[in-house]
């Protein structure tokens, strides 16, 4: 066999606070072989991300042990060597490309910088493998893409030209940090399938760090699973979902969600319908010249209903007009035409006070639970601001006391109340979000992304909590995902949107089992309840190249 292209001893890192020393990573060994893939997996906060960086020596951390790259200990290598090093040898691919690409510089300046400077390129020639290397990677038009500005792409395609910039020198080895997290499902089982095609050409070594298992499993030839910083355990793929050894390992595995709803009550199915929309159109203008105003339709000839204690998943990629649906369906949207009536009630015919009070029946959970708290508030101010709201003649005391009951109804202790959001966890910070809503005993919680910042356990904690939650009070769930497997785990019904429109509506195992719309089948294939899809990568681009 051939000697290892990359193998860590023993490496240590730490990092100083407040003149205590933080052992992120403690004691990881492990190698990788010219040409392989290997994922490191692993909750937020495992070490992943630090091991990858100290690689590059990325970091300003106290760094021990050995980290050997085609024999050479990195770890000794002077700064100037480093630099040799980085982009040309090993390259990365970060997490979030907007943050990554500069937003000042053209994406074709970024790539022919990267060849400038490691392969002395003149302009011409670098500007011509640019275009070259952004045609490979799946970007139409490279040639009028060359001059365009991060902003001015789709997620996807940013990320591709992340993938462009780090090959653009065709590095032995790639390192990707979690490559896919911010995109759809299909973007994602491009870029995965992109990353295998590109890497079988190059003859490259890629290092996957991620935390999502589904991914690595059609993806790594092996496996490495990290735990408070340290690698708890290495195996084949096979054998690691197979056989896991550690306990760690067998829970990360359980983490996917299953099946976690529950029969609707045949109470609730005789019942007539909480929520009824028909024909909703919603658009918006924007301008176009100097004085000129062009119209673009979200939603389009959009009609659903909605039991109570029924969960209807909508699902579909960004920008298919879930969000501005569901916006829409709770009178936070003006919509053009169609009607929408909640609990009997027609919701255009209501005055602003009648419609501020019927809020209280119909609450959101947000996406993003760090930026849907308020960081000047307390927890027992966040929790309690819907209380005083609409119920302003309960006393402190007795507002508090239901703070406190329903913090631990979904599983927080009452000493929190005094606390603020940036001192928990997203998990937490998640749960905070839910006692919001529900303490005012919603009929309708609408669950916009309510997970997608999760990691898997964590994902698989809160779900089961809004299982639970909705089982106690019979509220009715319209969850909004672009996770298929999110979606059928906790839904009764689904509805697929693209472009505005809903393509297809049935009940959860009809539309996973048999699929009735191609563009059906291919999310259920990129969310992996299919076989790998690496051959299709072409069939998704021009898709994408529209957005």
């Amino acid at each position: 066999m051939s000697s290892p292209l990359l193998e860590l001893r023993s490496l240590c890192v730490s990092f100083d606070h407040d003149g205590t020393s933080l052992e992120a990573v403690q004691d990881v060994s492990f190698s990788l072989n010219p040409g392989e893939k290997f994922a490191l997996v692993g909750e937020s906060g495992s070490g992943k991300s630090v091991t990858a960086f100290s690689i590059l020596r990325l970091l300003s951390a106290k760094t021990g042990g050995e980290i050997h790259f085609q024999g050479e200990n990195l770890l000794e290598a002077s700064e100037r060597r480093m630099r040799g090093i980085r982009g040309k040898d090993i390259s990365m691919i970060f997490q979030e490309p907007m943050s990554a690409l500069n937003p000042l510089m053209k994406i074709g300046d970024q790539i022919t910088e990267v060849l400038s400077l490691h392969a002395g390129m003149d302009e011409a020639s670098a500007r011509e493998r640019a275009i070259s290397l952004l045609s490979r990677t799946g970007i139409e038009e490279a040639q009028r893409r060359f001059s365009s500005y991060p902003h001015e792409l789709s997620g996807g395609q940013r990320q591709r030209v992340m993938i462009a910039m780090a090959l653009a020198c065709r590095p032995q080895l790639l390192i990707a940090d979690e490559p896919t997290t911010a995109l759809d499902v299909t973007i994602r089982a491009q870029i995965m399938a992109l990353l295998e095609e590109l890497q079988h050409e190059f003859g490259m070594a890629i290092l996957l760090i991620t935390h999502d298992l589904n991914l690595v499993r059609r993806f790594a030839d092996r496996i490495g699973v990290m735990q408070a910083g340290r690698l708890v355990e290495i195996a084949k793929t096979a054998q690691l979902f197979d056989e896991p050894r550690h306990p760690y390992t067998r829970r990360l595995l359980d983490s996917r969600p299953g099946k976690i709803v529950r029969p609707l009550p045949r109470e609730f199915e005789s019942s007539g319908d909480l929520l009824r929309a028909s024909g909703l159109r919603v658009e918006f203008s924007y301008a176009s010249g100097w004085f000129k105003r062009k119209e673009f339709v979200a939603v389009e000839d959009v009609s659903l209903s909605l039991k109570r204690g029924e969960t209807l998943g909508i699902v579909g990629e960004s920008g298919s007009g879930k969000s501005t649906l569901a916006m829409a369906l709770l009178a936070l949207q003006s919509i053009v035409s169609g009607e929408c009536s909640f609990d009997g009630v027609q919701l255009k015919t209501l005055s602003k006070a009648a419609l501020r009070a019927m809020r209280a029946k119909m609450q959101v959970v947000f996406q993003d639970p760090f930026g849907s708290l308020s960081p000047r508030l307390t927890i027992e101010e966040i929790v309690g601001e819907g209380v005083a709201l609409h119920s302003p003649e309960m006393s402190r005391s007795d507002r508090r006391n239901l703070v406190v009951q329903t913090l631990r109804e979904v599983g927080l202790d009452a000493d929190i109340l005094a606390r603020y959001p940036h001192e928990f966890s997203g998990g937490q910070r998640q749960r905070i979000a839910i006692a919001r809503a529900v303490i005012l005993k919603p009929k309708l919680l609408v669950l916009d992304e309510p997970t997608s910042a999760l990691d898997a356990s964590v994902q698989k904690q809160v779900l089961l909590l809004l299982s639970k939650l909705q089982l106690d009070h019979g509220m009715s769930y319209l969850l909004i995902s672009h996770d298929l497997e999110v979606i059928s785990a906790m839904s009764h019904r689904i509805a697929v949107m693209k472009q505005g429109r809903i393509l297809e509506i049935g009940p959860a195992d009809r539309i996973v089992n048999e699929p009735g719309d191609d563009y059906t089948r291919q999310l259920l294939a990129s969310a992996q309840f299919a076989e790998p899809i690496a051959g299709q990568v072409a069939h998704f681009r021009s898709d994408e190249s529209r957005h």
